[in-house]
């Protein structure tokens, strides 16, 4: 079985996105095919885009993917053809972390980005010639993808497929880092630095919570919408270590940085009150901070990924807080028809959108 497709390719280093037909294998027996109905933008697709290798060109990236099952291979039981599902990361199920309950942090990670199979083969083609895909086990910019069983999960056939795409990533990780990592307390404080699609997500779920929620964030109409999910919002170009201190009483006790940029980094540990922790959600090179401050604040620094989420359980749970309307994640989305997907990235390197979704 082979099937037609057409997907956004990356054809050249740093280039634009472009749609062409696309063949797919069909599925291995730890695979799924999928007919994507909404596809996340995420800032690692666009990062990534940047520096990806001419020689696994063209690639297909995507990694908030939602559709529907059309095919499974032989060892999937978790899903039958029909379901509607949410596409997260792969892991590999077996190594010492996968056991242990963190798939987050799989042996086998590094084969998110590599853009093919263990053995190389890429299950994607064009003209016979090969296509690099398998971002995150999915590579969810097509109308079909070929999905790892690892990270597509289940979802209400009524969920609205634009919502349910950032669930696999962006979302599951603001508020899994609040709910699987920092686990603040209700009437504690947490202050969120970036108020994109994660740090919303964070604030949206530390107010479900219970927490006092404090949002840092340049942009005007970013400020507004923190603060109508339920957190008090302060402008960067303040001072922001006296100005979360006197908005939370002294200090927050946890804080969740998806910047990634050092000198917010070090904000976020100015800002903590005594004994307290700042979570790392955003990607970053290199940062440097006072290690006084960290010693005799008995402060706990922590790296997140995917809000060291097993995206099996924790996606229902998203999904069971948003139709309860404790994570209003539609807030967020601006919808694009998929060949608009050039236009749908300028709308996210701009901060014109805030999740950017494509539409099939």
């Amino acid at each position: 079985m082979t099937v037609r497709a057409r997907a956004a390719l990356l054809e050249e280093p740093g280039g634009p996105f472009t749609v062409r037909e696309v063949e797919l294998d069909e599925p291995r027996a730890d695979e799924v095919l999928v007919r994507l109905t909404a596809a996340g933008i995420c800032h690692t697709d666009l990062s990534t885009r940047a520096w990806w290798p001419a020689e696994r060109m063209p690639m297909v990236f995507g990694h908030e993917g939602a559709g529907v099952v059309e095919a499974v291979g032989s060892a999937v039981e978790s899903v039958s053809p029909g379901d509607h599902v949410c596409l997260s990361y792969r892991s590999c199920g077996a190594c010492g972390q996968c056991r242990g309950g963190n798939p987050a942090y799989c042996a086998h990670a590094a084969e998110n980005f590599a853009g093919c199979r263990a053995d190389g083969s890429t299950g994607l083609s064009r003209g016979g010639e090969p296509v690099f895909g398998r971002f995150f086990g999915q590579s969810s910019f097509a109308t079909h993808a070929l999905a790892h069983v690892s990270g597509t999960v289940p979802v209400p056939a009524d969920l609205d497929p634009a919502v349910a795409a950032p669930l696999g990533c962006s979302v599951q990780t603001g508020a899994g880092t609040v709910r699987n990592v920092l686990r603040p307390e209700p009437g504690s404080a947490l202050v969120v630095f970036g108020a994109g699609s994660v740090g919303l997500s964070a604030v949206m779920t530390a107010a479900a919570d219970g927490c006092q929620v404090v949002a840092v964030e340049p942009v005007p109409a970013r400020r507004s919408l923190a603060e109508d999910l339920g957190a008090r919002a302060v402008d960067p170009a303040e001072d922001v270590v006296a100005a979360v201190r006197d908005l939370t009483g002294g200090g927050a006790h946890c804080a969740v940085d998806t910047t990634g940029r050092s000198e917010v980094i070090g904000q976020a540990l100015r800002s903590l009150r005594q004994r307290g922790a700042v979570a790392l959600a955003g990607v970053g090179a290199t940062a440097e901070f006072d290690v006084m401050t960290v010693l005799t604040g008995g402060l706990r620094i922590r790296g997140v990924v995917e809000g060291d989420s097993v995206p099996a359980e924790f996606v229902p749970e998203l999904v069971d807080l948003h139709r309860r309307g404790l994570l209003p994640v539609d807030k967020l989305i601006t919808e694009f028809p998929f060949p608009a997907i050039e236009d749908a990235t300028r709308a996210a390197t701009t901060a014109q959108a805030i999740k950017p979704v494509l539409s099939f």
